[in-house]
């Protein structure tokens, strides 16, 4: 797998890029105007991206859906190159920096605002409850049975104590016993039962 990430320019910066990109490095009448250069501070998040003498603040975003990378090389079969989870967002220097590390929107209009669109939202859970839960799964486990009241029954200090084995009785020939849905057992039949058709 490959080492790559989306780099998000404002159109202006981008066509400049793209300017430079075209042109080869010998071309170029001034290397310090090719140069590009991009820093992060210790945070790990926001940083600077340099193009020539200008300086561009930048902020690195969680995407909301990974996003596959594909390469070709005969423009028919395609090969997975990358699975890209961050985008690098560059800015002009009078924009807001964006709220929080992750991006609310995708990569293309589709996923505009695909945060709230498209995931479900994340359960508001009463930690309260949950430890309640986890208590009673632990009981259940350990062979206590617990009833809606939260309260134990049939446990003692940590509930070993067992059931008692269900005793069966003995099965009577020529008696049916019934059926698990409640309706009428079919009648046992042996090999000589069959008819003959």
């Amino acid at each position: 797998m490959e080492e790559q990430f989306i780099l998000r320019l404002p159109p202006s910066v981008a066509e400049r890029i793209e300017r430079l990109m075209n042109e080869s490095a010998a071309a170029s009448s001034n290397p310090d105007e090719a140069s590009l250069d991009l820093s992060f501070s210790e945070d790990g998040r926001n940083g600077t991206f340099m193009i020539g003498n200008e300086s561009f603040p930048a902020s690195l975003l969680d995407l909301p859906a990974v996003v596959e990378s594909y390469k070709t090389y005969d423009d028919s079969v395609l090969i997975k190159t990358a699975d890209i989870g961050q985008m690098i967002m560059v800015r002009e220097e009078n924009d807001p920096p964006p709220e929080g590390v992750e991006y609310k929107h995708g990569l293309t209009p589709p996923m505009r605002d695909a945060r709230r669109r498209r995931f479900r939202r994340e359960p508001d859970l009463n930690a309260e409850l949950v430890n309640q839960v986890e208590k009673h799964l632990i009981n259940i486990m350990h062979g206590v049975s617990v009833n809606q009241n939260a309260s134990v029954i049939g446990g003692e200090e940590g509930g070993d104590r067992k059931k008692p084995p269900v005793a069966r009785a003995a099965k009577q020939p020529g008696v049916q016993e019934p059926a698990a849905n409640g309706g009428e057992a079919e009648p046992e039949r042996s090999d000589t039962d069959e008819s003959e058709n």
